[in-house]
């Protein structure tokens, strides 16, 4: 089952004297939470906050936030983890979020074996590489790439794929 409300990041200090916070954002690139009118405190979308300003600064972003105005409530909550509502959010075909494909079962296209569970994705820049753990707790790195990747269907819970000679065996 999806989740309703995705976390985006995480506050990891604060900036200045006027209660703005530094954020660890979760998501391609900081520039996308800063286009977040409103975010959540909570992973149940109960208790809304709404964004006053949002700007990237390096790898982080840097909050204003409705209701924390200095410094001292700045810093309580460091280490709280900021959530978005996935209706807010519109992704363009093909694209997926990171939550939704941990725990994808992964099946060949062709012959239909299964290799495994996708257990992680990592970014490296060029493209992302999904981890994907067999039932042996045996882990293969697989590369994202769109001639690889046949089809996924996050409803039935499952991703197709067409990996290359190696990956999943030992032949050269």
């Amino acid at each position: 089952m999806r989740k309703e409300f995705l976390e985006i990041g995480k506050i990891v200090g604060t900036h200045g004297v006027r209660g703005e916070l530094r954020v660890e954002p979760w998501c391609d690139a900081p520039s996308f939470l800063t286009k977040r009118k409103t975010l959540y405190w909570d992973a149940a979308g109960t208790r809304p906050v709404r964004v006053r300003s949002a700007r990237a600064h390096k790898t982080l972003v840097l909050l204003s936030l409705e209701g924390v105005d200095t410094v001292e409530t700045a810093d309580t909550l460091r280490g709280k983890i900021l959530y978005v509502a996935r209706g807010d959010i519109h992704l363009p075909e093909g694209r997926f979020f990171i939550q939704d494909l941990i725990g994808l079962s992964v099946f060949d296209a062709d012959s239909g074996r299964r290799y495994g569970t996708l257990s992680d994705v990592f970014a490296t820049g060029a493209n992302d590489v999904y981890e994907i753990r067999d039932e042996a707790g045996k882990t293969y790195l697989f590369p994202a790439v769109a001639d690889m990747l046949v089809r996924t269907d996050l409803d039935a819970g499952r991703m197709e794929i067409r990996p290359i000679r190696g990956i999943f065996d030992d032949e050269d």
